[in-house]
């Protein structure tokens, strides 16, 4: 069995129902927690493809789990499917939002779930063609906001797999083979005492000095951290008239720094410095922890069985040139973004609208500035990541192009994805030494038993203030 090719093929089987599904999911954004329509419509598609479906996993409505095979070695794959707050956008090459202040697929996660779809129904076929080995998708959502893969791996939806394989939208096919930052993120509600700002100050005890010296505190402490520490804050309530002593003011804080340890410690200096500014302000605070994440925890195994994959598959074509063009020259100058590629790839890149060409891992050995909720996964499985070239060349995530390619010339990345998880998976169950190495990688990395960085009450629905609805399957 060639594995790659049968992968491909699978896929290529599928590449209109995938297409559809992509665009669908890109037509009814839905963000963190909210994502009922996508995880109905894409939980679906694995029962009727004969998976074993759990819709609700972990606590979550909106989380899937969903299992194919029964015997020998255990692979899965990861899907998201949640849309950003207020980045609605037509499929169009200038700024046109939908609706003003909707929500976008700013980062891809309609092809990001249905890429990694493909890929599980394309590791099916070479099951049911022989492969023994069972795979398991599994839908992570609300990892735009609040960290969904949190709970799933509290819950020990990642328990008894051998190895995991995602990927996220991006604008050229490469491993990912670095680390990133480990944050905590809290919420910081300062209480006092309103009264007339002019008539009677000296009734009043003010929430936003509270919140205003709290922030002061974390200024002054920066000087005295460690160089990687990075921490960021905005005030999201301060009051509501001039001329009133603001009752309550809240803020919210994120820490950031290359190991949880180092998060940790930090963390508890700045919750320091808001006990110290209430009691300056004659105020009362309260704290809740909204977000904690591990760094990833890369494994090169896994990246470069990835590489290995892609050069199998070569590059691949985009079938809507002219909205490529269009959506690339609405990007001007991109020579920032070119600067990661290294200079042969460059060269490249810098002539075509999109760059499909593989390449080796860009980030190999560093720590990226970035945090994600998959760094939870990394450090319960061996997690290989990539990205695909879903977006035409330095479009960046989180920008009007990145929603209107990934309702039009994406689709195209979104099933190269799907073959460089099927294979890599296939390759996987098949291979009982790359499974080893990955293995062996992870425990080596590994610095001890996995703690969970967050409370074991935290409910993400209360933190996200998100009524919970349950799926209804399409």
């Amino acid at each position: 069995m060639n594995v790659t090719e049968e992968a491909a093929a699978a896929v290529e089987s599928r590449r209109e129902e995938l297409t559809a599904l992509a665009n669908d999911i890109w037509e009814r954004p839905e963000p963190a927690l909210e994502e009922t329509y996508a995880a109905g419509r894409i939980a679906g598609v694995l029962r009727d493809r004969g998976f074993d479906v759990t819709v609700g996993a972990g606590g979550l409505e909106t989380a899937i789990v969903a299992r194919y095979g029964d015997e020998g070695p255990v692979v899965g794959t990861m899907g998201e499917y949640d849309a950003l707050p207020g980045m609605s956008q037509r499929r169009a090459a200038n700024r046109d939002p939908v609706e003003q202040g909707a929500p976008g697929h700013g980062c891809g996660h309609n092809l990001f779930g249905v890429g990694s779809l493909g890929g599980a129904l394309a590791v099916a076929d070479l099951i049911d063609d022989g492969l023994a080995g069972s795979v398991v998708y599994v839908g992570t959502p609300a990892e735009e906001k609040g960290g969904g893969k949190t709970y799933l791996v509290r819950a020990g939806i990642f328990d008894g797999l051998d190895a995991v394989v995602s990927w996220h939208p991006g604008w050229y096919n490469a491993p990912t083979k670095g680390a990133c930052l480990a944050v905590n993120g809290y919420e910081v509600t300062f209480e006092g005492v309103s009264s007339h700002a002019a008539a009677a100050p000296e009734a009043g005890r003010s929430a936003l000095d509270g919140l205003q010296l709290f922030h002061t505190g974390v200024e002054y402490m920066r000087e005295h951290v460690p160089d990687p520490v990075r921490i960021h804050y905005v005030v999201t309530e301060g009051g509501d008239a001039p001329n009133v002593v603001p009752p309550e003011a809240t803020g919210e804080i994120l820490v950031r720094a290359p190991d949880r340890d180092l998060v940790e410690s930090v963390s508890e200096r700045v919750l320091d410095a808001a006990e110290g500014a209430a009691l300056m302000a004659d105020v009362d605070v309260d704290v809740t922890q909204t977000t904690g994440l591990h760094g990833v925890q890369p494994n090169e195994t896994l990246g470069d069985a990835i590489r290995e994959t892609m050069a199998d598959l070569g590059p691949f074509e985009v079938d809507d040139a002219e909205t490529a063009a269009g959506l690339r020259d609405s990007l001007g100058d991109v020579e920032s973004a070119l600067a990661e590629l290294p200079s042969d790839a460059r060269e490249k890149a810098r002539e075509a609208d999109y760059f499909t060409d593989p390449i080796d891992a860009t980030d190999a050995g560093e720590t990226g500035s970035y945090s994600t909720d998959s760094g939870e996964v990394s450090q319960v499985v061996p997690l290989g990541r990539f990205t695909a070239a879903t977006w035409p060349v330095g479009t960046p995530a989180h920008s009007w192009q990145a929603v209107a390619a990934s309702g039009t010339t994406g689709v195209d990345g979104a099933c190269y994805a799907s073959k460089v998880i099927g294979a890599t998976l296939g390759r996987l169950i098949a291979d009982d030494d790359l499974r080893a190495a990955a293995t062996a990688e992870f425990e080596s990395r590994r610095e001890g038993p996995y703690e969970p960085p967050m409370p074991e009450d935290a409910d993400l629905y209360d933190l996200l203030d998100v009524e919970r609805r349950p799926v209804e399957e399409a």
